[in-house]
């Protein structure tokens, strides 16, 4: 298998066009074009997960985290993110980050948090806009069936839980050919009228292209006409953090100490206590303040997340409970999906899961 083969499916999972402004999600090291040997998985990149990957015959490290924010005017070693650069193109080691793509998808990072702390009825927190197209086009009747399943092969036709999904209306469409046409109906300089069917299809951004390679591949005229219109429509399976329920409230304090020992947390930062017991959770992996008005406005009682700042946490106004368990410990199981995703799709390839702990945040207890 080549490298590439992976990052494709990486990027069919969270599209990379999901990342947000600042991020550097994709490859960032290495050939893809190359054979891989063993693929190394992990939250953060760091010369001892490059050493593990050497030592273990690695040749691909897949990260949430990018090794590289920011661009690098030098590479001379003289910081720990040129010296992970420089060891791991002396030792050929490719690296992939999946970051703020794989937190922007319904079954990315955060339904992993979901489904550790047992919240269900789990919906996007902050959905996003702009993701979405609306295809039209114009078919004969004799070909209508041969261009939809088309289109749906492709990806087209997807909303939510329901695929294949369409709208159709039946017309007259006009036309009429130059001498430089090979028309499939009528004849070149005849003012033809051919009943037509309107067809609507969504597309998502990312399979547009491929979406339209599909319409004019099945399409039978010479000239395809369709229309490609950008929405801005919120797309409920892509966006930021997650929200849902528990079975049965709990104890706010119960609840704490079940955070606690789910994410091994020795600490849990939080507002005042304004909430008695816990039923509606909000959550975001990793840093997540920018989700407090969206978490009060779900109607949370909790919002989980990381990394709030001291004055961010008097935006709470006893409305829900902000629950900072930290940023490492967020995310600490977005390997453990990525494993489970990787393995359930390449089943016969060695998918390993690090066995360094890189936070960089010590407790003193």
């Amino acid at each position: 298998m080549k490298i590439i083969e992976l990052t494709r499916f990486l990027e069919e999972l969270a599209p990379t066009y999901l990342q947000e402004g600042y991020d550097n999600s994709g490859l960032i090291v290495g050939d893809e074009q190359k054979d891989l040997t063993k693929a190394l998985v992990c939250l953060d990149v760091t010369e001892e997960v490059i050493d593990e990957a050497i030592g273990k015959g690695a040749n691909l490290v897949i990260a949430h985290h990018p090794i590289v924010f920011r661009g690098l005017k030098r590479i001379t070693g003289k910081s720990y993110v040129e010296r992970v650069i420089i060891k791991s193109i002396q030792h050929d080691i490719a690296i992939y980050a999946i970051h703020t793509n794989l937190d922007n998808v319904l079954g990315g990072v955060n339904a992993k948090i979901g489904e550790k702390i047992g919240a269900m009825n789990c919906q996007i927190l902050a959905p996003k806009g702009e993701t979405l197209f609306k295809l039209i086009t114009f078919v004969p009747l004799s070909a209508q069936k041969q261009v939809l399943e088309a289109l749906f092969d492709a990806g087209a036709g997807r909303i939510g839980n329901y695929h294949e999904a369409s709208f159709r209306n039946e017309g007259l469409g006009t036309f009429k050919a130059n001498d430089l046409a090979n028309p499939t109906i009528g004849s070149k300089g005849v003012q033809e009228e051919v009943q037509e069917f309107k067809l609507e299809v969504l597309v998502e951004k990312h399979l547009a292209n491929k979406v339209l390679r599909a319409l004019r591949k099945a399409h039978p005229y010479e000239e395809v006409a369709y229309d490609l219109i950008p929405l801005a429509n919120l797309n409920q399976e892509r966006g930021s953090g997650m929200v849902g329920d528990l079975a049965e409230p709990m104890k706010t304090i119960d609840f704490f100490k079940q955070l606690q020992s789910i994410f091994g947390v020795p600490v849990v930062r939080h507002t005042p206590i304004c909430k008695h017991e816990i039923q509606r959770v909000a959550w975001c992996g990793g840093a997540g303040s920018f989700l407090l008005p969206h978490a009060k406005a779900a109607g949370a009682d909790v919002f989980i997340t990381g990394d709030f700042k001291y004055h961010e946490f008097f935006d709470a106004e006893n409305q829900l409970i902000i629950a900072d368990i930290g940023h490492y410990e967020s995310e600490q199981f977005t390997s453990e999906l990525l494993i489970d995703k990787l393995n359930k799709k390449f089943r016969n390839f060695a998918f390993l899961l690090t066995e360094i702990n890189t936070n960089p945040v010590n407790y003193f207890i």
